[in-house]
């Protein structure tokens, strides 16, 4: 079957925003927009459980009314198909916004238009930059009191670091929102009323500060947007020609750019990453998410415009690039497993080739051949049967046996690794048993199917305590985790306290010998190393040097010393955790012609390390996260205190919008239940975000205090 669309009338993209910020709200008002739905749920409709949005049908983000896991969709506007991707934007699910922008080809940023940027939306955007995900913002609730156009793109710019250009600024805020112009074609939109689905008229850019609704505006902020008008749309060409030598020419001799030139150039530098188109709306009241969709349309690349995807060997080196093709070996990444009633869905998305029903794909990453029976389209939780997917298309296989998160996918005939997906470590851990003896064997299962799915868990199980412990991001994943393991699988769970998961390290440089010995009747055992442990940058890693002269230790021994190293690292002498960032280098040894293999020298490159930590005045670590409190002002100062109880540090505050923040860095083990203080302390009024940022040393006083806290 022949391609039924070209493939420059496909867009890929995904909502992303910090929680709250209307990421939802959004991706409902662009199906609805599109024909997709013909009534709309709001998100607050849904906490009784009754109805829900089409990307939000959990029954745990229904509760809750946040996002939880990323759904995809499929719509089409203006002949173009357009698969969106709506993404959590709480902290705790990072993972699903970093492995939907991986194989998104571009991404709708959403702010919030009273808090402007916030931390998620940060670390969102660093995302992007990772994998090179061209961007444009959508600052929505421009309805809302305390709504501030300039305070969103001076974060944008700011904070971000952004080369923005306006194609669109509000006309009016808060209640005076009454429409928006479009600088890029020249004209302003005005609604009849405030009314959702209200009409717009259409006029002249010249005409806009006559118009009798904007003559009623009251604020100075607002009056000055529609002073600057003209201004404003002459600094939008500006940033927009630079991105094109013909058309800046043109400009410089005299010659006003076409709409068709202006959406070219800016085309051009958005799919190139170097200019970020901005958008201005209010989803909820149905303002703006059309021309939104427009822009879309415009400015969002097709699949494979702004490149392929990088080909790598075993160790993550790039061997070469895979261009978004149908005439080429079936090339595919599997980005997300999820367990549903239909069995496990893997959502995959095609580079290259075409895929058929009955195929059989290698999965290059686990070695293995996997049969693809049945090919679904996804619209949130329904699924539609299809016969064949192409280069560029998003889809999810039904019922895949070997297939995780990040495995690629290939012709047999050409099998190639795809670029891998970068997880964050978990950084919070919980004891996990069965509510009744019968559930033992069901609960290993059930997490198993979790933990497939969800690449930010990990499980294991505690070798002293015979527990299965589950690590996640936070609180609130795991306990998610656990009420999803309830109503997707049957399994009833407790959970235990968290734990923290710290880190250890060398105190100072150790250069220590050690001689492994053992005669016992026939060949023996023999090895000695000779290393120098070093402690490193953090974030350095784990870094074996060899710097043996003479042959001191033969070539063939070498890795087993630093395959000792590496394992042995894993677990630390001071309280048993992971040994973070030291170099080891291997100076100088001995071998025996007969007794000596690579087996002694990896148990001799084991105790040296054990011994040499010990040695080292090692020092524990623990994570520290990056927090941002919002709250109304007078309850700035309690909030402040506590995180100075809390071992913490304050880096900034200052206003958001009509309410105080405060940022700061505090260590994780002094922030379980901080919800529970927050409310109490601020009425119920007070929100916070915390991300991890980074390790720091346990000051020497706390060490005894908080391992014993943790072994309780």
């Amino acid at each position: 079957m022949a391609r039924q669309k070209p493939l420059h009338l496909y867009r890929n993209i995904g909502i992303i925003a910090h929680i709250d910020a209307g990421k939802t709200t959004t991706t409902e008002r662009i199906l609805y927009y599109t024909g997709k739905k013909h009534q709309i749920i709001d998100v607050h409709d849904t906490k009784d459980g009754k109805g829900s949005t089409t990307t939000d049908y959990l029954e745990q983000e229904k509760k809750r009314g946040i996002t939880i896991q990323s759904a995809a969709v499929s719509t089409e506007w203006k002949g173009h198909q357009i698969n969106v991707i709506d993404t959590p934007g709480h902290v705790d699910f990072t993972i699903e916004v970093n492995r939907s922008l991986r194989v998104l080809d571009g991404a709708v940023v959403v702010f919030d238009g009273v808090a402007g940027v916030e931390p998620q939306t940060e670390t969102n955007w660093r995302l992007a930059d990772q994998y090179n995900v061209p961007r444009m913002c959508y600052i929505n609730k421009m309805d809302r009191i305390g709504a501030n156009f300039k305070h969103a793109v001076d974060g944008i710019k700011n904070r971000l670091g952004a080369n923005i250009v306006l194609c669109q600024v509000p006309l009016g805020s808060s209640d005076d929102f009454v429409g928006m112009v479009d600088l890029i074609a020249g004209q302003g939109y005005i609604w009849a009323s405030s009314d959702k689905d209200s009409k717009w008229e259409t006029i002249p850019l010249d005409q806009v500060a006559d118009h009798p609704r904007v003559k009623e505006f009251t604020t100075t902020a607002d009056k000055e947007w529609v002073a600057k008008l003209a201004e404003l749309r002459a600094h939008s060409i500006e940033s927009a020609v630079e991105m094109d030598d013909d058309a800046m020419h043109a400009y410089l001799d005299g010659q006003e750019p076409t709409l068709e030139t202006l959406k070219k150039c800016i085309r051009k530098g958005c799919v190139a990453g170097k200019l970020v188109p901005v958008f201005c709306g209010s989803s909820y009241r149905n303002k703006g998410v059309q021309q939104m969709l427009d822009g879309v349309v415009d400015y969002m690349p097709y699949p494979g415009e702004n490149g392929g995807i990088s080909m790598v060997d075993e160790d993550g080196n790039i061997i070469g690039e895979q261009q978004v093709t149908d005439d080429a070996p079936v090339r595919a990444l599997a980005f997300k497993v999820i367990n549903d009633q239909f069995g496990t869905l893997t959502f995959t998305r095609i580079y290259s080739g075409v895929i058929k029903k009955g195929d059989t794909l290698q999965n290059v990453t686990r070695g293995k051949k996997e049969r693809i029976g049945r090919i679904v389209e996804v619209q949130a939780n329904a699924t539609k049967e299809i016969d064949e997917v192409r280069a560029g298309d998003i889809c999810a296989f039904v019922s895949l046996k070997e297939t995780e998160t990040g495995d690629s996918l290939t012709d047999p005939q050409h099998p190639v690794l795809l670029e891998r997906m970068r997880f964050p470590d978990p950084v919070i851990s919980v004891a996990v048993e069965p509510k009744s003896r019968n559930d033992i064997d069901k609960l290993s299962t059930a997490l198993y199917k979790m933990v497939k799915a969800d690449p930010s868990l990990r499980m294991e199980v505690d070798q002293e305590t015979g527990q299965t412990v589950l690590k996640g991001m936070g609180e609130l994943h795991l306990e998610i985790t656990i009420d999803r393991m309830r109503t997707e699988l049957g399994v009833e769970a407790n959970m235990g306290k968290p734990k923290v998961s710290f880190r250890e390290a060398f105190g100072q440089t150790v250069e220590h010998t050690y001689t492994h010995k053992k005669q016992s009747g026939g060949s023996g055992q023999f090895a000695e190393v000779k290393i120098i442990f070093e402690p490193g940058e953090p974030g350095s890693g784990v870094v074996f040097s060899d710097e043996v002269v003479g042959g001191r230790v033969p070539r063939e021994y070498i890795p087993a010393v630093e395959h000792a190293i590496t394992v042995e690292s894993r677990q630390g002498q001071v309280a048993g955790y992971e040994v973070l960032d030291f170099k080891a280098r291997l100076v100088d040894g001995k071998y025996h012609d007969v007794d000596s293999s690579a087996l002694a020298f990896e148990i001799a490159g084991r105790a040296c390390f054990r011994e040499a930590q010990k040695m080292s005045k090692p020092k524990l670590l623990e994570p520290i996260m990056k927090l941002e409190v919002v709250t109304e002002a007078d309850y700035l100062g309690d909030v402040i205190g506590d995180i100075n109880r809390r071992r913490g540090s304050v880096s900034e505050q200052g206003q958001k919008g009509t309410n105080a923040f405060v940022q700061g860095f505090v260590p994780l083990a002094e922030m379980f239940g901080y919800i529970n203080f927050l409310r109490s302390a601020t009425s119920g009024r007070g929100t916070f975000t915390m991300i991890f940022d980074h390790y720091e040393e346990v000051p020497a006083s706390m060490v005894a205090k908080l391992m014993e806290k943790e072994a309780k």
